[in-house]
């Protein structure tokens, strides 16, 4: 039975993010890739920021402090606000192709400093989920459950997209088909894969 939901991840999938390549940078005593990965996942400030439990001014502060960056809150929330370049090319387009064949929605780990840079995000989706509005975060279960309840819909009607290796299997564990794709170019992959293009 084909889907009657597409639910994509933004950041790294949709949207261009150069978080981990800055993060890189700042902290070069960081051994590798999924190190850095695990301790952001990881991070007090980072989950209370992307809960929406504290400011933008209150997270810049215990993040500099927690990583022990050599800039000040400010320098790093400046840089910080810089990190989503924007849809890939061919993202909006994509989106449009498919949103007349199914229900388009994005749940995304995200933070009202992230967010208030992408304003045509919305326009593009039926239903909208990010972290900073639910006060819940991937891979939590309780976030797919809540997505799952607000669509009414089974979760084998759900098409999952993701980058990120737990939040997919937290998907697939949810009952969704859930796939892994970074960039456009393997999600359109997996949608033409899949049967799902139009």
């Amino acid at each position: 039975m084909r889907p009657s939901v597409l639910l994509f991840d933004i950041g790294g999938v949709l949207v261009e993010n150069a978080g981990f390549e800055e993060l890189r940078r700042m902290c070069p005593e960081i051994s590798g890739d999924p190190e850095l990965r695990l301790r952001w996942l990881g991070s007090p400030s980072v989950m209370a920021f992307e809960r929406g439990r504290i400011s933008p001014t209150e997270f810049a502060k215990q993040f500099v402090d927690e990583w022990r960056l050599p800039l000040s809150p400010d320098a790093f929330l400046g840089e910080f606000e810089s990190w989503p370049r924007g849809l890939f090319p061919g993202a909006a387009d994509l989106l449009d192709a498919l949103r007349p064949h199914y229900r388009l929605a994005c749940l995304t780990n995200s933070n009202e400093v992230h967010w208030a840079a992408r304003p045509g995000l919305r326009a593009l989706f039926h239903e909208i989920f990010s972290s900073h509005e639910l006060g819940l975060v991937k891979p939590e279960p309780e976030v797919f459950q809540h997505v799952l309840e607000h669509l009414s819909v089974e979760p084998d009607r759900v098409a999952f997209f993701d980058d990120s290796p737990p939040n997919v299997e937290a998907a697939a564990a949810a009952g969704m088909r859930a796939h892994q794709v970074v960039g456009l170019g393997e999600l359109r992959g997996a949608l033409e894969r899949l049967g799902l293009l139009p």
